[in-house]
Formats: C-alpha cells, sequence, structure tokens
C-alpha cells in the first residue's frame, strides 16, 4: 500500500470532505422528493438547485447511492437511434456528457470510440441504412459502412465469424463513447449536495399520499415528508411506486446480464455491437472487456447472473474474436431492465397533479443520465412537460401515439 494512502486510511481527521454529506434527519417538508438515488435521480436534483434555484429537494435511496442501474451498466454513451423523438433526445444528451467532467468537476473517464452495430443479414442492414438516413437528417453523425471499413477499424475481428453469421456491414457512429458510470452518479451527487440537495440513504419509501388526484406527503420507514412533488425515477421498480398513486403502466421487468474479463492491454478502440449475435462488448480505461447480451426472456426481479449468459456470451464472442479463447472472466453481474412496449421511455407529468415519473428506459437508460436530469428539472420546474419530453408522456399508450424503437435498442447498447 503506498505511504500516502496509508496515512490518509490512518488519519482521524481526513483532509477531503465527504462526497456525500449525511443529514441527521429528514426535514418535515420539501419542495420536491426525488425517489431513487441512481444518476436519474440526481442528475435531476442537480439541475434542479444550479439552473432553477429549487435547493429544498430530498433524493431519497433505500440503499446507496447508484446501487441500482446506474451502478450495473456497461456503461455506453451514443446517439444514433431510429426515430426523430429518440435522436434529439439522446443526442442532446451526448453534447451534455462531453462537458461533463468539466461541469462537475470530477474525471467522468469519458472517452470518445465510435460505435459500430453490426449487420449480418440483408434486412438488417436495410434497418442500417434506414437509421443512417434519420441520423443524417437530424444532424447525428452517423452512416453505413463495408467490412473493408470495419477490419480497418478492428483489425483483430473476424468478419466471417466462423462462417455462422458473417458481417455484411455496419452502421458506423463516431461520437459513440463509453465513461465511467460511478463516477457519474457520484459526481451528480456531491454537486448537487454542494447546492443545498439533501441526499438520504437507506431510506425506504413505503407509501404516497394523495388528496384527490394531488401528491400532498411520501411515506417512509424514517418518517413523513410533505411535499407537493414527487419525482419517481427507479427503474425495474417503477411499478412499485406507481401503485402507491393508483398508476398503471405498460412496463414489465427483465433481466440484463453483463460481464468483465480480466484486464487486457488496450486493443479495442470501438464500441461493437451485434443483434443477430446478441452481445457487445467495448474495452475499460482498465483494460477489461465489458460485455453483455440480450434481455433475459422471463420476466423476474432478480438481479442474479447464470452460467447460461456466460455460456452464450462467451461463444458468440469468440465468433467476433477467436484469439481470445483463454482469457478469462473476473466477474459478472445482472440488473433490472424496465421495458415499455415500444422501448421508449416514460417522462414527464401524470393525471396526479405533483407525481412525475421518469421510468421505461430498458437498457438504454444510462446514456440519456443528463439529458434525463436536465428536462425533468424544468418540467418540475415550470410545471409543465420540456419539448423534449412530451412525445414520451405515459398517456401515449392510450393514444396510441407510440416512439417505436426496438430497430435501434433490439440488444439494448
Amino acid at each position: 500500500m503506498p505511504y500516502q494512502l496509508l496515512r490518509f486510511a490512518l488519519n482521524k481527521k481526513y483532509p477531503e470532505p465527504c462526497m456525500f454529506p449525511t443529514p441527521e434527519r429528514l426535514k418535515p417538508r420539501y419542495d420536491v422528493v426525488i425517489i431513487g438515488g441512481g444518476g436519474h435521480g440526481l442528475a435531476c436534483a442537480y439541475y434542479l438547485a444550479r439552473d432553477h434555484g429549487i435547493r429544498n429537494v430530498a433524493v431519497l435511496e433505500k440503499s446507496y447511492i447508484g446501487a441500482g442501474g446506474t451502478g450495473r451498466n456497461t456503461a455506453i454513451v451514443r446517439s444514433n437511434y431510429l426515430t426523430p423523438e429518440g435522436v434529439a433526445l439522446y443526442d442532446e444528451s451526448v453534447r451534455l456528457f462531453q462537458d461533463l467532467s468539466d461541469d462537475l468537476d470530477l474525471n467522468l473517464f469519458y472517452s470518445r470510440r465510435g460505435h459500430f452495430t453490426l449487420a449480418h443479414s440483408d434486412a438488417s442492414l436495410r434497418t442500417m441504412r434506414w437509421r443512417a438516413e434519420v441520423n443524417k437528417h437530424l444532424g447525428v453523425d452517423s452512416e453505413v459502412v463495408d467490412r473493408q471499413f470495419i477490419k480497418a477499424k478492428c483489425p483483430e475481428i473476424d468478419l466471417d465469424c466462423g462462417h455462422n453469421a458473417p458481417v455484411m456491414g455496419a452502421l458506423y457512429h463516431p461520437p459513440g463513447a463509453i465513461a465511467r458510470h460511478d463516477a457519474v452518479a457520484w459526481g451528480y451527487g456531491r454537486a448537487a449536495c454542494q447546492r443545498g440537495v439533501e441526499i438520504h440513504q437507506g431510506t425506504t419509501v413505503t407509501g404516497i399520499r394523495t388528496e384527490g388526484d394531488r401528491v400532498t406527503a411520501v411515506e417512509t420507514n424514517r418518517g413523513v415528508i410533505e411535499t407537493r412533488c414527487v419525482l419517481s425515477a427507479v427503474a425495474g421498480y417503477t411499478p412499485r411506486i406507481t401503485s402507491m398513486v393508483g398508476l398503471r403502466t405498460p412496463i414489465t421487468v427483465h433481466p440484463l446480464q453483463a460481464c468483465v474479463t480480466e484486464p487486457l492491454k488496450p486493443w479495442l478502440n470501438v464500441i461493437m455491437v451485434s443483434a443477430s449475435l446478441h452481445i457487445y462488448v467495448s474495452q475499460s480505461s482498465r483494460g477489461e472487456l465489458v460485455m453483455g447480451a440480450s434481455l433475459d426472456p422471463y420476466e423476474v426481479h432478480s438481479t442474479r447472473s447464470t452460467l447460461d449468459f456466460v455460456e452464450g456470451l462467451a461463444g458468440h464472442l469468440l465468433e467476433l474474436f477467436p484469439f481470445l479463447w483463454d482469457v478469462k472472466l473476473l466477474r459478472q453481474w445482472a440488473g433490472l431492465s424496465d421495458m415499455t412496449p415500444d422501448f421508449s421511455p416514460i417522462m414527464g407529468t401524470t393525471r396526479i397533479d405533483g407525481f412525475l415519473i421518469d421510468a421505461g428506459w430498458g437498457t438504454w437508460g444510462f446514456k440519456a443520465t443528463p439529458v434525463s436530469g436536465k428536462t425533468m428539472a424544468w418540467t418540475i420546474a415550470h410545471g409543465r412537460d420540456h419539448d423534449l419530453v412530451k412525445p414520451f408522456r405515459l398517456s401515449r399508450f392510450e393514444e396510441f401515439d407510440l416512439v417505436g424503437e426496438k430497430g435501434a435498442a433490439s440488444v439494448g447498447h
């Protein structure tokens, strides 16, 4: 152990302040209560305080900061989606991510890599062309490339995939990037605390009180909080919260598994995704290969990872990169994905006055962290949905006005 680190550990008076001050008790009333201490909830709290001067805010987290989907994702950032509504939302998020380290005064290890979505059939190649045209029309850097271009960017890939599902081309998105997911949550949390927001970890919401169709208070395991505004940002636990106010959503919850290998010397400078092989892979700043697959087919609230997932993923990885046959897996995990029928989020106000929702992100919530926080903060401050949020309102399912993103989110990343 380095001497300086040992000296810090043994010092009773730490020279560095605590990143998240722990409030002694809940106040009896807050202007805004945010349920969920993940990236989206903390980002909203930060922008409420910074942009709108709303500082009497409590973030309630039943576990610890980033314990849910924020700490269990594979941290890919991109905006090459299929619908104009989705592209506009995620492109704004990419723009915010690029300056976020300076904004939060914390190194988020944001690294622009370039994102390949591989096509293994004529049908998938047509979808890539469709996405590329939508992206270009909306000013997003995205194009369909051939096998030679892919090989030049990633010489290690086997484009024939063991003659099982040869790569025919790809959608290439140069702004595609990765970031340190924990750092994003920590940065937003610290910056929010510095502006007066209170973060209460280990605080479970047990009920939400309403009078008529208006929120009046939040019940927790530490007491009751009066408030006129509640934001639910709890991802896979959304149905539990919405049931407290009598709201129904079409959200279903599925596990999504991921894993990392032992650290390797840097060689994969791009992000590779294949919907046909159900795999996505990138290399972290520490040298680990970060990998995932498609959603588990069953609906269950479990974060247990399985041997079946690893076996299937390893087989598809070796089709793309046969030389990795002797690389060891370091760890594996699972997260909960809150899926909607049209593969787009649910955001904004609801029929319950004062109750807002930020959910249905499925497997693509991390990349939207900055834009969801910023737009939901605006929505809370102004009492109406932000323009970027309007297409994702909960009522669209009753109105049959869906935002179909399945063609751009079939693998999740």
